[in-house]
Order: C-alpha cells, then structure tokens, then sequence
C-alpha cells in the first residue's frame, strides 16, 4: 500500500515536471509560434473578440492577445525562477552561518530577518518598488529583499538542529574546517526542505511579478507580461473581458502547476506523510 502510493507520488511529479518543461520551452520558442507581431497595434482591430484570425481576441490597441501571452510567459517563467534561484543561495547561505556560528553573529544577522518579517512580504515589496521605480529589474529587486528571509529561518533553524550531532562534533575533531562541515556535513541533511520552500516559491514569486505589474509598478507598457496585460484591460472587463481572461487562466494554470509540484516533493521527502 504504502510503496503505490510512492510509485503515484512518482508518477505525479514527472507528469508535473513535463508540464513545466513544456511551458519553459514554450516561453523560449515563443517569437517563432506567435501568429501575429505581439506589439504590432491598429486601431481598426481594437477590441476584437476571440476568432480564427486572433484566437484570444485583440486588446484595445488591436494587438493579438494570444501573441502577447506567448511572448509574456519567457519573462513571467524566467524572472520568477531566476529570483528564486537568488533568493535561495542567499537566504540560505545567510540562515546557515547564522545557525552555524550563533552568539552575537546569530543575534546581529537574524535581528535584520526579524525586521523584515514583522511586515507583510507584498506590502514591502510594493514600498520597495515603488522608491526603485518601475521595471523588470526593480520589481526583481523589490520580490528578493524579502523573498530570501524565509530561507534564512529555515536553513538556521535546520542547522541548529543539526550542528551537536555527533557526526558533526566528530568531523570537527577529525580536522574538517567550518567551510568544509558546513558543505559536505550540514548542507546534504538539510538541503530537503529548502528545495522543497524554493518550489513552493515559484508560483508566489510568479504572482508577485504580476502583481507588481498589474499595480503599474512592474514590467511596463508595451512589455508583454500576463500582469501588466491584466492591468491594461482591467477597465474593459466588461466590454472585452477576453483580453484579461486569458493572461488571467494562464497564471492561475502556471502557479498551480509550480505549487502541486512543491506539495508532491513535500510529500516525497516527508515521511510522515508517506505513512499516512
């Protein structure tokens, strides 16, 4: 009972791993399947409902609302999966020489941590990218200095938990430095989770980029991403609800995607789930 339901788990993870491999090749072949220049605008086409020349309709500058959530997925993918690639090597290199070293050095780090987490993550970032200004890059910026505390907490609250082992205590009698105990002792037990928070990560970090977008202070006009693309036809939604539709479906599905993915290697690495 207990192995098909592992060998179910399995199955489920590769199906999501396809699923995301196709978006992410997609996104990358996405100026070659566009049926119509994604900037292109005419007037005439404006507001255009869903037919066999614009399959998801035109937006109010006519351009092709499909071409454009094409050439919106590479920037909406990438970005979120580069911040989080960032986010977890910092975030857990800090919680880790926090957890490892302790004392004052612990204190002094983690006081920081705390004063980023006793505000709520969108709110800050949506301060911190709106001193920056608007664009790609400050929108990165803004979802990172708070998108990596996480990964602090847990990558010092894992090593704590770790560090008296008896297999650390005898690798540092044996010679071993911090450096090396930390990376060939520490760093393989605790890896688990934070894989695990990074994936989990993908879909909210997808959600910030839109919505960063969406409130103006994101990727801007004429950039395609799904947010921005949201944004622009938010006063039309009852008129030409398909140019907000579809940019819409198209995240909800993508962070659904990245999020089932986190809780199935959860549920792989847990044991105490596999029990259950």
């Amino acid at each position: 009972m207990k192995l098909n339901k592992i060998n179910k788990l399995n199955i489920r993870i590769y199906i999501l791993l396809f699923l995301i491999a196709l978006l992410m090749i997609v996104s990358l072949i996405a100026p070659y399947l566009c049926p119509n220049d994604p900037n292109y605008t005419d007037l005439s086409l404006a507001k255009q409902a869903p037919s066999k020349t614009f399959i998801f309709g035109t937006d109010s500058y006519g351009r092709c609302v499909f071409s454009r959530v094409l050439m919106g997925a590479k920037v909406s993918i990438f970005s979120s999966l580069f911040l989080v690639l960032g986010t977890f090597l910092f975030g857990s290199t800090y919680g880790m020489i926090c957890g490892y070293f302790g004392g004052k050095i612990d204190r002094t780090l983690m006081g920081f941590v705390d004063i980023l987490l006793a505000f709520p993550d969108m709110i800050l970032a949506i301060a911190v990218a709106g001193i920056l200004g608007g664009g790609l890059i400050n929108a990165m910026l803004a979802l990172a200095f708070t998108g990596w505390t996480s990964y602090a907490r847990l990558a010092r609250g894992s090593v704590m938990t770790i560090k008296s082992e008896v297999f650390i205590k005898a690798a540092r009698l044996s010679g071993n430095g911090d450096l090396r105990i930390i990376i060939k002792y520490i760093l393989p037990n605790i890896i688990g989770p934070l894989v695990v928070n990074a994936t989990l990560q993908i879909g909210g970090m997808m959600m910030g980029l839109a919505g960063l977008s969406f409130l103006g202070i994101g990727i801007q006009i004429p950039h395609a991403e799904w947010g921005s693309m949201i944004n622009e036809g938010r006063s039309l939604m009852q008129t030409a609800p398909w140019i907000i539709l579809y940019p819409g479906v198209v995240i909800m599905v993508a962070v659904m995607v990245f999020n089932f993915l986190g809780d199935s290697i959860r549920d792989l690495l847990d044991p105490k789930r596999q029990m259950v």
